[in-house]
């Protein structure tokens, strides 16, 4: 299959429900290069004005841009394009049989970029004309299609026609589990399905992480659970979508990734540190947003969310400051023993999953130890009190609820040495 050379990015304008051509992407000895278009470049005294995809990434300046040192494209940009599973979506329905066990790299980029559902994440869509814009989405279907599209995913087997229309759409979202775009009853969602090679409820076990943190105070995104072809799916309202009349307008967002100059080869460096630094520059109302951070990592040590990266932290963009988005996905992780490490570095290079690291940092989120310790006891009394209940709202059974608890909620190795 031919490699693209070439894609058009169009962008979503704050509060517009039409997308607009923004400038050209282009592929250059494995490197991905942007330059704005002249048109777009020339709104900005127009209503709305243009706003840059990203400051101070992609600054609104004529001719190609450099890339950030170390970055083969823009982050911004890669924010937008498929991770693991809808790479996989793709691969599956470009190459069949034969994309069960293909490098996801044989593609390339602007492959991922342009074959990818047009309702991605954010405020973006790629498209191979700078003129007319055709949006890449399915109708609604049921959610037993789309457990039955994904399954077949996971198993390298080419999907039917009617099912690969009803998983393409959702195959610009990140993640590497099987998942999926719906829209029900005026509200779209990020639908999250079982796996086939899952231990126990993980899909229960997200749903419990969210609502119990909601309960905590944290700012998440709402989520309920539903069942279909006998198995259980999780609904994660998104947020990135405004209704306005019987269209939508879409609000841009960057991942932390990209606030912190990294890709994915680089993001072990990725620091809770750096990132506290870039709120207290660069977010709208910085303190408040250091303590609902800072409560996220505590919470996430808390559920045994060791999957904390980069990616799965975000900002909203408005073409002039960044707001904190809500959180998204907290997902407790498979653990076999005590010890534990978040996957963003907390104090220095310590990532250890432990309140005790949380209050070396404590200082850098412009919070105290006294205030570090009320936080650790009010998500931990949030956690104890809302168990039982959250936990009979998911249906868990007796089984997966007492492996969970202790080992993934509230495991001991959390509270080691703090005092």
């Amino acid at each position: 299959m031919t490699s693209n050379k070439e894609a058009f990015v169009w962008i979503w304008l704050p509060e517009e429900t039409k997308p607009i051509v923004a400038g050209r992407l282009e592929a250059d000895n494995g490197h991905i290069l942007f330059n704005y278009g002249k048109s777009y470049l020339e709104r900005i005294g127009d209503q709305p004005p243009a706003i840059p995809i990203y400051q101070p990434e992609l600054p609104l300046k004529a001719g190609v841009l450099p890339l950030p040192k170390g970055l083969t494209m823009p982050g911004c940009i890669r924010d937008a394009s498929p991770d693991a599973w809808g790479r996989r979506v793709i691969i599956n329905k470009q190459l069949g049989l034969k994309g069960a066990g293909t490098d996801t790299a044989e593609l390339g980029e602007l492959t991922y970029l342009l074959e990818s559902g047009s309702d991605r994440i954010g405020a973006l869509d790629f498209q191979r004309s700078p003129s007319e814009y055709i949006s890449r989405t399915a109708s609604n279907v049921s959610i037993e299609e789309l457990i039955e599209s994904a399954d077949r995913v996971e198993k390298g087997v080419p999907l039917t026609p009617e099912l690969d229309q009803a998983l393409f759409h959702g195959s610009s979202i990140g993640g590497a589990r099987p998942k999926a775009l719906i829209q029900d009853q005026g509200k779209k969602y990020v639908a999250k399905f079982s796996s086939s090679t899952d231990l126990y409820s993980i899909v229960k076990a997200e749903f419990i992480a969210m609502r119990l943190a909601a309960w905590a105070g944290l700012n998440v995104a709402p989520v309920k659970l539903a069942k279909a072809a006998n198995r259980d799916v999780l609904l994660i309202e998104r947020f990135d979508r405004i209704p306005q009349g019987s269209d939508w307008s879409r609000k841009a967002m960057v991942s932390a990734l990209t606030l912190l100059g990294l890709d994915d080869m680089m993001a072990r460096y990725a620091s809770y540190e750096t990132l506290a630094e870039i709120i207290r520059h660069r977010f709208t109302d910085p303190k408040n947003t250091l303590k609902e951070l800072f409560s996220r990592l505590v919470f996430n040590i808390l559920c045994g969310n060791t999957d904390d990266h980069a990616r799965n932290h975000a900002a909203f963009w408005n073409g002039e400051a960044l707001t904190l988005t809500p959180a998204y996905d907290i997902c407790p992780q498979g653990r076999t023993g005590n010890e534990a490490s978040q996957a963003m570095l907390i104090a220095g290079n310590n990532n250890l999953s432990q309140l005790k690291t949380c209050l070396e940092t404590a200082h850098n989120f412009l919070l105290s130890a006294e205030d570090a310790q009320a936080i650790f006891g009010n998500l931990t009394a949030a956690i104890e009190q809302h168990w039982d209940a959250v936990c009979e709202e998911a249906e868990l059974n007796e089984v997966d609820k007492r492996f969970l608890w202790g080992r993934q909620f509230l495991n001991r190795y959390a509270t080691m040495n703090l005092n």
